[in-house]
C-alpha cells in the first residue's frame, strides 16, 4: 500500500470517505447530485451546440458564455463520476497521482470559471458604456487571447499545488474525509508541515478571487453610472436586463465558494464536517447546473434559439407576434 522514497512516505492510493457521518445516507445523497450532474451536462452541452450553430448568437457575450459552459461541464465531470462511484459502489480508492491530477483540475477550472465571469463583466461594461465600439473592441482575436490568458493564469498558479502536496509525508494514513481530492483536504492528511500549502493556497485564492471580484465590482460600478445617466426609462430597463443573468451567475458561483474557502481555514470546529463537504460539492455542481437555466430563461436570444431548434422557425415568429 505504501511506496517510500528518500524524502517522504507516499501512499500508492488514497481512500475517499465520502460524506463523514452520513455514510448510511450516501445513496439518498447521491440522487440530487446525480440529477444535477445530468442537468449540467445536458444544459451546458446544449448551450455550446446552440451558440456554435445559431448565427444570431455569434457575438462576444455568447462566446464567453460558451467558454463558461465548457469550463462548467469539465469541472463537474472531474469530480461527480468518482463521487457517484463512492456513493453507489463503495469504490473509494483513488491512485495517488490520479488524486493529484483531480486536485489540479478542480482548482484550475474553478479559477478559470472565476476568470470567465470577470471577462463577462468586462464584456457587459464595453457593451453598455461603449456600444458603438463594441464589435471593434471585442474582436474574435481579443476574445481568444482573453480566454487563453484566463486558462494560463489558472494553470500557472495552480500547478505548484501538485508539487507542494507531493513533497509531504503521509505517515498518518491515506483516508481523506471528502468526496474528491481538494488541496487542503489532502494536505491535512499528511504528518508533515503543510503551512506552506496553506499560505500558498490563500495567496492563490486572493490573487484569483479578489482580483476577479474587484474587476467585476468596478465594471458594474461603471455600468451603474452609465445606466443611471440614461434619460429613457426603457433604455435603463433594457440595459439592466442584459446584466441580470450574469449577476445571477456571479451570486451562484461566489457564495458557496466563499463559504467553502473560509470554513476550510477558519470554521472547521464551528461547522459540522458533513455540512462543509456537502456545500463543497454544491460549489462545484450548482453553477454548472443553474447557469444554463438562468441564461435560458433570462436571455431572449437563447430562448428563441432553443424554441427554433425544437419547433422550427415558425414557432419563433409566432412568439414574436
Amino acid at each position: 500500500m505504501w511506496g517510500t522514497n528518500s524524502s517522504s512516505l507516499t501512499p500508492e492510493f488514497f481512500i475517499l470517505n465520502g460524506v463523514p457521518g452520513l455514510e448510511a445516507a450516501h445513496t439518498w445523497i447521491s440522487l440530487p447530485f446525480c440529477f444535477m450532474y445530468i442537468i449540467a451536462v445536458l444544459g451546458n452541452c446544449g448551450l455550446m451546440y446552440l451558440i456554435s450553430h445559431e448565427e444570431a448568437l455569434h457575438r462576444p457575450m455568447y462566446y464567453f458564455l460558451a467558454l463558461l459552459s465548457f469550463t462548467d461541464v469539465t469541472l463537474c465531470t472531474t469530480t461527480v463520476p468518482k463521487m457517484l462511484c463512492i456513493f453507489w459502489f463503495n469504490l473509494k480508492e483513488i491512485d495517488f497521482n490520479a488524486c493529484l491530477a483531480q486536485m489540479f483540475f478542480v482548482h484550475m477550472l474553478t479559477g478559470m470559471e472565476s476568470g470567465v465571469l470577470m471577462l463577462m463583466a468586462l464584456d457587459r461594461y464595453v457593451a453598455i458604456c461603449y456600444p458603438l465600439r463594441y464589435s471593434t473592441i471585442l474582436t474574435n482575436s481579443v476574445i481568444a487571447k482573453a480566454g487563453l490568458a484566463t486558462f494560463l493564469r489558472g494553470v500557472l498558479l495552480v500547478i505548484p499545488f501538485t508539487f507542494l502536496t507531493k513533497r509531504l509525508s503521509y505517515c498518518r494514513g491515506n483516508f481523506i474525509p471528502h468526496t474528491y481530492c481538494d488541496h487542503m483536504s489532502v494536505a491535512k492528511v499528511s504528518c508533515g508541515n503543510f503551512k506552506i500549502n496553506a499560505i500558498y493556497g490563500l495567496m492563490v485564492a486572493l490573487l484569483i478571487g479578489m482580483f476577479d471580484i474587484c474587476c467585476i465590482s468596478l465594471s458594474y460600478t461603471m455600468i451603474l453610472r452609465a445606466v443611471v445617466s440614461l434619460s429613457s426609462a426603457d433604455a435603463r430597463h433594457k440595459a439592466f436586463s442584459t446584466c441580470t443573468s450574469h449577476i445571477c451567475a456571479i451570486v451562484i458561483t461566489y457564495v458557496p465558494a466563499f463559504f467553502t474557502f473560509f470554513t476550510h481555514r477558519f470554521g472547521e470546529h464551528s461547522i459540522p464536517h458533513h455540512i462543509h463537504i456537502i456545500v463543497a460539492n454544491l460549489y462545484l455542481l450548482l453553477p454548472p447546473t443553474m447557469n444554463p437555466i438562468v441564461y435560458g430563461v433570462k436571455t431572449k436570444q437563447i430562448r428563441e434559439g432553443v424554441i427554433k431548434f425544437l419547433l422550427g422557425d415558425k414557432a419563433v415568429l409566432t412568439q414574436d407576434n
